[in-house]
């Protein structure tokens, strides 16, 4: 299974993306994104990396989100093998998948939100994933966390999960990418890099560095402890 989850959050401004799977590596193969351009998710059992850029460079560019995805997908004559979610500057969502996509395949969608998965368990996986987000509490980033604990729980991949991803972006913070690229507990090792990157010492560095809306941040920063280690 590879599902992934593409949000807009209108509270805060930013975007973020989610995804897990039963292979390595799922942060580097799925998920794109930039505040200025909007999120992407390209997977499938021959997933085009190149597919994830070029989406976005439309986007940047003023493409919504669906003509920007059917544009790119009607140009691959591999497109079959392929799937693509993508979330535009405003919030609109687009979505493909290919006929050879491993059932269950699809998508679903809400304001602002679009969820995709192949090789799934059923299709109570996108719902649940879908839901899990809507429903959770908290912050914006745990909240994709959640629709991926969701999806998990409504059956996920028969293989197991060997990897999971989250990337968060937006104009007031500096990117957050975090990945588990193996691990035989993805989710709860990204819950547990997250932890560890959103507090203490580290958390508190990360609000000292430039932003897209504070570029020539350069606020002076003393740690006692190791920012990493916390040590």
């Amino acid at each position: 299974m590879t599902i992934s989850i593409l949000a807009f959050d209108e509270k805060t401004g930013a975007y973020g993306g989610a995804a897990t799977t039963g292979s390595l590596c799922v942060g580097g193969w799925v998920l794109r994104g930039d505040p200025e351009s909007g999120m992407s998710a390209s997977q499938g059992s021959l997933p085009s990396t190149m597919w994830g850029t070029d989406v976005l460079t439309l986007m940047r560019a003023g493409m919504s989100a669906a003509n920007a995805v059917n544009q790119i997908t009607s140009a691959d004559s591999g497109r079959a093998e392929r799937q693509l979610a993508a979330l535009d500057p405003m919030g609109a969502t687009g979505h493909f998948t290919g006929d050879n996509s491993i059932a269950v395949a699809d998508a679903r969608t809400a304001r602002h939100v679009v969820v995709t998965g192949n090789l799934l368990a059923s299709n109570a996986v996108l719902d649940a994933c879908l839901d899990g987000f809507i429903s959770a509490k908290g912050s914006f980033d745990t909240r994709l966390m959640a629709a991926l604990d969701a999806a998990s729980r409504a059956g996920g991949d028969s293989r197991g999960l060997l990897s999971s991803a989250l990337l968060v972006v937006s104009r007031e913070h500096p990117p957050m990418s975090l990945r588990v690229d193996y691990s035989k507990t993805p989710l709860a090792d990204l819950r547990d890099l997250h932890q560890r990157g959103t507090t203490g010492l580290y958390g508190d560095w990360v609000t000292h560095v430039p932003t897209l809306s504070d570029p020539h941040r350069s606020m002076p920063f003393t740690a006692t402890k190791d920012p990493v280690t916390q040590q």
